[in-house]
């Protein structure tokens, strides 16, 4: 009599997550954006580097889209994404493209070879005197924009993130024409932005209806990616830019230097196994403006980060002290919910994933718990 009644309860409790995770996979991208009211940030094609990063920086955001006349250009992948009148249709903009701060990161390193860290200073203000156009798609993720429908399912807007997109433009009141069959064109009379925090932040809201996921430990989970390369405490900054653009990477930790002594801290290493001490990220310019920058490139990226993070140019609005900068760090038996807490707290994208002892064994990034999170659903 009490096994039957453990049974019922526990296919009472598997029927009561299945419903709540179904009433999940009914949500669509248009409820995510119920509490975005974020105006878009974008620059124009003609904007100068110094003023897209400054309009990044005034912003606190790490990406813009870049506008450009209608009929002048192609756009990033052949996207023939349109800003329209929304009573005439007559079309206002063409978005050409995405730059992050990562670009701008890339096109300062994209210098001489000789070019050492002393050097940089000098030439920095030609460097940011170029149009923005210039340099769109200098990374992987600028050379395609991508759009979603309010109308898609939550499921499939997953899997788009799931495949390393950060972010996609999400029409208000659009609509797409197949033009010579593959060609796509999109018109909207305004546009915002959706990222992978923000599916994160609404799974954190919702994680009553994924408990039974979330509560599983991220090696269970296989959310780990164990392939880690990182730069040592001795990396000057202009180089962490050189390499991270060559491995199109947006953040990487820092690990405590070797002691063997021809150990090469120009080149990205394996950070697996080794102590990590900090994490250099795209995301720490967002707080930079251009004349910090130039002093603080020929610094080494962990001096970068800590003059950064207690810099009155990096304190929230309204809060005089400058936040704490914590490592966000988790163990290999941490729960998935964990995770997604640290991240959305944190407001990083990757959490590193630690022993014992505080050496790397892997990193969890939005990625990788968006993916598995969605197979989880599918499934």
């Amino acid at each position: 009599m009490q096994q039957a009644k453990e049974l019922h309860t526990t296919a009472a409790m598997a029927n009561k997550h299945s419903s709540e995770a179904q009433r999940l996979k009914d949500k669509k991208v248009k409820d995510l954006m119920v509490d975005n009211k974020r105006r878009l940030v974008e620059v124009p094609y003609t904007a100068s580097l110094a003023h897209t990063m400054n309009a990044l920086v005034a912003n606190r955001v790490v990406a813009v889209p870049v506008a450009a006349p209608p009929g002048h250009w192609i756009g990033a992948g052949g996207s023939m994404i349109l800003e329209a009148d929304k009573l005439t249709g007559a079309v206002r903009k063409h978005y050409i493209g995405m730059v992050t701060m990562l670009d701008i990161l890339a096109h300062i390193a994209d210098a001489e070879d000789d070019m050492d860290a002393g050097d940089v200073g000098s030439d920095l203000d030609r460097k940011m005197s170029v149009d923005v156009s210039s340099i769109i798609g200098h990374c992987l993720e600028g050379l395609s924009l991508w759009t979603l429908n309010p109308n898609t399912s939550i499921l499939d807007c997953m899997e788009v993130f799931s495949k390393g997109i950060h972010r996609a433009l999400v029409p208000l009141d659009g609509h797409m024409d197949n033009v010579s069959g593959v060609e796509l064109v999109e018109s909207a009379s305004a546009y915002r932005m959706l990222t992978q925090m923000d599916v994160l932040r609404f799974l954190k809201q919702h994680d009553s209806e994924v408990k039974s996921i979330t509560s599983n430990s991220i090696t269970d989970m296989g959310a780990i990616t164990e392939s880690v390369l990182a730069i040592t405490d001795r990396t000057k900054v202009i180089d962490a830019i050189k390499s991270m653009r060559v491995a199109l990477l947006n953040a990487v930790p820092i690990v405590r230097a070797s002691d063997i002594p021809d150990e090469d801290h120009k080149q990205l290493i394996n950070g697996r196994g080794r102590k990590i001490i900090g994490t250099f990220s795209a995301t720490d310019l967002r707080g930079c403006h251009l004349s910090a920058l130039q002093s603080w490139l020929p610094l080494s990226a962990l001096d970068f980060t800590e003059t950064v993070w207690t810099s009155p140019l990096f304190a929230e609005p309204n809060n005089a002290e400058p936040p704490k900068r914590e490592l966000v760090a988790c163990g290999p038996e941490s729960s998935l919910a964990q995770v997604i807490d640290q991240a959305v707290t944190n407001h990083v994208h990757r959490v590193w994933v630690v022993d014992p002892h505080g050496l790397l064994v892997g990193l969890v990034s939005l990625t990788d718990i968006i993916r598995v999170l969605r197979l989880s659903l599918l499934s």
